[in-house]
Parts: structure tokens; sequence; C-alpha cells
């Protein structure tokens, strides 16, 4: 199993902001991570990749305990958050040498500029990212990502900035990748990126799992009956009603490795 959410608890004092979620990403999976503001979508993003430490729970990258083994996990892991912080003072492909370094890549060069030529950066190559539009820095952050071939990579509303041709490269780039076997997390409000892109779907509210199905069985079960329901219906429905019957986190779909 790629990426493991077992038990995830999080508190800021006495404020829940996760409340013992659990969910498994298997390899060459897509998953479609959706809830409204504050539902903690990015507290669970951001400890998957070890910049917050779970009051309870344990998660897993690759089969390594994020808690018990950080650095062999996070070798294995790739996360662009929704505003990735690039170094100003750094042109792009030194970027590229930079988490070169960082990971111990060696012949990493062909695969860096074949990135360059996906993304749209050939030209950009030599420039300073303080010099670089909000999409043009979003790509130097997906290309970064993507250069250690990660097992699992965590992708945090990764469209923002881009023209219509860097959506197209962004979403054929992840199909691609998770068809050779890498596990995604793809964060976003945009609920039509979910229902086009995501093999499973997972909607959070108020820190607690409400729905955990993959997308085929979803779209049978929401075109039942001539309903034709689309996700952003079902997601309103579950996000803005009454709050449903809940399974106790034990129940959900978690466990260890």
């Amino acid at each position: 199993m790629a990426i493991v959410v077992d038990g995830f608890h999080k508190t800021y004092g006495e404020t829940v902001a996760v409340e013992g979620i659990s969910f498994k990403v298997e390899p060459q999976e897509i998953l479609g991570l959706a809830g409204p503001n504050g539902a903690g979508k990015t507290t669970t993003l951001r400890a998957l990749a070890g910049i917050l430490r779970p009051t309870r729970g344990n998660l897993y990258i690759a089969g390594y305990d994020l808690e018990t083994d950080p650095v062999e996990a996070k070798a294995r892991l790739a996360y662009v958050p929704d505003d990735p912080r690039l170094f100003d003072r750094l042109t792009v492909w030194e970027h590229f040498r930079f988490v070169a370094g960082v990971y111990r890549l060696t012949e990493w060069q062909e695969r860096a500029e074949q990135l360059l030529v996906r993304l749209e950066l050939t030209e950009k190559r030599d420039a300073l990212c303080s010099d670089l539009s909000r999409g043009m820095r979003q790509k130097v952050a997906i290309g970064c990502g993507y250069l250690h071939q990660p097992k699992a990579v965590l992708l945090d509303e990764p469209l923002t900035g881009l023209d219509p041709r860097g959506i197209r490269t962004m979403k054929d780039m992840i199909r691609e990748h998770a068809a050779a076997g890498t596990a995604f997390i793809v964060s976003s409000h945009l609920l039509s990126l979910l229902e086009d892109l995501a093999t499973r779907v997972v909607i959070i509210r108020k820190g607690r799992v409400v729905l955990d199905e993959p997308m085929a069985q979803l779209k049978t079960e929401l075109d039942a009956e001539g309903r034709k329901e689309t996700l952003e219906d079902l997601f309103f429905r579950l996000t803005e009603s009454a709050p449903p019957e809940e399974q106790p986190a034990a129940e959900q779909a978690g466990g260890a490795p």
C-alpha cells in the first residue's frame, strides 16, 4: 500500500482539526480529496508530508511509518502545496540541481531536461524564480516533485495559476505517473477536476470522512434511477445537510499496511 492514513487525529489546543480519519491509497490510484474550507484536507496532507505530527494515529508512505522511519518515508514522497515556496534567488535549473542533491540522485540531468520540456519551462531554465509567474512557479514545483520518481505524490490545488495548456499537461502527467505505479492524493475545490481525474473520492466534513468510494462505483450510484446527480450535487448534500450517521474511525478503511 503506497499511502495509509490510520486513525489520524489532529488537535490544536482544544480545537479538533481532524477526528480519527482512515483511508488507503494503492499504487496506480488517484484519490480525490474534497471538503469545505476547514474540513481538514490540508492538515491531513501536511501530516502525510511530515510537516505536522499527529495527535494520535499512524501515517505510512510506501510501507514506512512517518513516526519511526521519517527519512525513508519522505524519500518516497513528493508534496506540492497550494502555494509552493521556491527559492527566489535560484534559477529553475538550480532548483532541479538542489532537489537532486537533497535526494542524492545520480544521472538526473536527462530526466530534468525531459521535465523542462514537458512543463514548457525550457526557455525559463536560467530564469530566477522570483521573476516567474504564479503558473510557472507551480510548474517548477511540480517538476521538482517528480524528479526523484516518488512512490506517492500529494497535490494541494495543483491547477492554481495554470493556463489551459498547463492544466491539460498537468492532468496528463498525473494519469501517466499513476499508470506507472505512483499513488496520488489530489486535493481540490474543483470538483469537476476530481470527477474527471480521480479513481476514488474521499470527502471530509468537519474532520471526519463522510464518503470513501471508487469513482466508477460512485458514478453508477449517482446515475441510479435516472437521478443523474453530479459529484458537486453529492458534495453539497453530504457537507451542507444535517450530519449523516458517520462510522467510527476504526470501521473506516484504515489499518496498518
